[in-house]
């Protein structure tokens, strides 16, 4: 059931304890799929397994220093997303438990969550650093990225060569790294909420 981490925990774990936004990838990457499924499994619904796996994963960066006593990088966020998932379904079971007007406040104020409010000023700072880049490498990456089209779609949209449009788009990128790369819990959040 546990898979080895390809990588020596000890040395990932203090990575990650020094601000180490690459090494956190790594252990993000290794373990989403397993803390996904635990979290679905016991919640039942996507939309809170998806909750439960940022909270999770936000919890184990904001360790810090601490992060180099954890024997076990999966038994710990197993851990932590057990506890976020009971308490989930703990505050769910209160709420539908009072009357319909409370629930629906509940609804509103659940809407505006401390995650939300960090992902649109997350969104912001990916904005602002979109809006600096050169001219051609912001028309690529918004329409490869964000718009979601390929790479021979955009070069025929901008009348451009595909093999120009992948070079703007890793410039972008590189750009974008270099732009946001003093900040390693907003390249953290990228990593969390699929920003980049």
């Amino acid at each position: 059931m546990s898979r080895p981490l390809p990588f020596n925990e000890q040395e990932l774990l203090r990575k990650i304890a020094e601000g180490d936004a690459v090494a956190f990838g790594q252990v993000y990457d290794f373990y989403y799929n397993r803390i996904y499924t635990f979290a679905l499994h016991l919640l039942k619904t996507e939309v809170l397994a998806e909750e439960v796996v940022q909270e999770t994963f936000l919890r184990f960066w904001k360790q810090g220093e601490k992060l180099i006593e954890v024997k076990n990088i999966e038994s710990f966020l197993v851990a932590v997303a057990r506890n976020k998932g009971i308490d989930l379904l703990r505050h769910t079971k209160l709420v539908l438990n009072n009357q319909k007007e409370q629930a629906s406040d509940w609804e509103e104020a659940h809407n505006e969550t401390e995650e939300r409010l960090v992902l649109k000023e997350t969104r912001k700072i990916i904005e602002d650093a979109i809006e600096r880049l050169p001219v051609q490498q912001k028309a690529v990456y918004r329409l490869c990225h964000q718009d979601g089209l390929k790479y021979e779609e955009a070069a025929k949209e901008l009348g451009l060569s595909v093999f120009t449009v992948q070079s703007y788009m890793k410039l972008a990128l590189k750009n974008l790294r270099q732009r946001l790369g003093n900040h390693p819990d907003l390249l953290v959040l990228l990593i969390i909420f699929k920003l980049f």
